[in-house]
């Protein structure tokens, strides 16, 4: 297939003690085996903020590791009642304690209800957590039992968000409306790395 970077998701596992992350690690160490020269990525759910489960996936050492915000703190409740938001900002400190030698990057989108300064807050906290990159993009309702969607957001303000996340210190951003989380990931992984080696 000829990959060049590899990203590893999954549904959220909470069925499982770990919450799916031997798997993830398991998958990160055959993907290295296989290709060894390719990047590897993943975006994996909080784990219930069970940090000996993101040990487990940091200590495969992936090149990246993404865990999306996805929303402002005031929308978590509706938007991801199973999640909270201080314990996924903890997921990206902890990855970045952990493994300072790799990516850290998170996403969100806009269109959900939230005002500009809340997402002004959202954006400072997630850089604060140690974030190298971002996504931003608009959210589209997958069904009709999900959240509808408040506002079609206009790229003008994707734009203006992307030079703001930049102003903070971001090392990549993608924002825009068809952004998602995965979107250009090798480009993005590059990218950083020649900053990083220009350091």
């Amino acid at each position: 297939m000829g990959l060049r970077h590899v990203v590893i998701t999954s549904v959220t596992r909470d069925d499982l003690p770990d919450g799916g992350a031997e798997s993830f690690a398991a998958v990160i160490r055959a993907v290295r085996k296989k290709l060894p020269s390719a990047g590897v990525e993943t975006l994996t759910p909080d784990f219930r903020g069970d940090i000996n489960a993101l040990k487990t996936v940091l200590e495969a050492r992936p090149d990246v590791f993404n865990h999306n915000m996805e929303t402002v703190r005031r929308l978590y409740p509706v938007i991801r009642p199973e999640a909270v938001y201080e314990r996924s900002l903890q997921v990206l400190r902890l990855a970045r304690e952990i493994r300072p030698d790799i990516t850290v990057k998170s996403g969100f989108m806009l269109g959900l209800g939230e005002t500009a300064g809340e997402v002004d807050g959202l954006l400072a906290d997630i850089r604060s957590a140690g974030c190298d990159a971002l996504t931003i993009g608009q959210y589209l309702r997958p069904t009709k039992k999900n959240h509808p969607v408040v506002q079609y957001i206009i790229p003008y303000v994707f734009d203006a968000l992307g030079k703001r996340a930049e102003e903070l210190g971001f090392g990549f951003v993608a924002s825009g409306p068809l952004v998602r989380s995965s979107m250009n990931a090798a480009e993005m992984y590059e990218k950083i790395k020649e900053a990083r080696q220009l350091r």
